[in-house]
């Protein structure tokens, strides 16, 4: 199993992109996976339609916004001028938010509490639009970030469902940057496994292959097609 992706890849280029999957398709392998298995979120915050559009004409579909408020400014545009795109909203959520959440983008992947769950189900309701849904764990339990505690998830995910009657597809994890991810991945599969959820929203650049040894299905990947910010 290797702990960190082989090569480093130069963003900003179709190349790169071809570079990301390239690796996606070897870690699959190696995993013994379907290459299927495995959705490419390219990240796109903070660049303009300008860095995207070639990432579109390469072929990459699905792609992963921080804010509502800039992917609401960019996105329209360009999902009426490509067919397939599909949005995922991969950064935190205010409940003011939620209306215009749920009208763009395809997926959520940062549900992290009660106020959000309720103000999701509202708008799921009342716009008949039923995004997919992570519920994100702060699987290293730091103080600086979102997300719902290892060993409060199962109760949070009981909650999403009997309390506010929302379909969560899976988990959203972000490992501390100064330890090595396996040890989260794998802690974040296993809080999956035992909630019947399927999907897992974890690796980014520089850790993408471990996250897919794991059992990742969807690798959020930025710098390494787009460059550095």
């Amino acid at each position: 199993m290797t702990e960190t992706n082989a090569a480093p890849v130069t963003g900003h280029s179709p190349n790169a992109l071809a570079a990301v999957e390239a690796e996606i398709v070897r870690a699959c392998k190696e995993a013994r996976r379907d290459r299927a298995s495995v959705t490419l979120i390219a990240v796109s915050k903070t660049f303009a339609a300008d860095a995207i559009i070639p990432v579109i004409d390469a072929g990459q579909r699905v792609f992963g916004e921080n804010r509502v408020q800039e992917a609401k400014g960019k996105w329209p545009a360009l999902t009426s001028a490509y067919s397939g795109i599909a949005l995922h909203l991969i950064g935190p959520l205010q409940s003011n938010k939620a209306k215009e959440a749920v009208a763009l983008f395809d997926a959520i992947h940062s549900v992290d509490r009660p106020s959000i769950c309720q103000a999701l189900a509202k708008e799921i309701e009342s716009q008949n639009r039923h995004p997919e849904l992570f519920v994100q764990i702060n699987i290293g339990e730091e103080p600086q970030k979102a997300g719902i505690a290892p060993g409060e998830a199962d109760a949070f995910i009981a909650s999403c469902r009997d309390s506010y009657g929302l379909t969560i597809s899976g988990l959203m994890c972000i490992p501390p940057v100064d330890e090595p991810p396996a040890a989260h991945f794998a802690l974040t599969a296993k809080i999956a496994e035992r909630n019947g959820l399927k999907n897992l929203s974890m690796g980014m650049s520089a850790d993408f292959a471990t996250a897919i040894m794991l059992g990742a299905t969807h690798v959020r990947v930025g710098s390494a097609i787009f460059g550095h910010r």
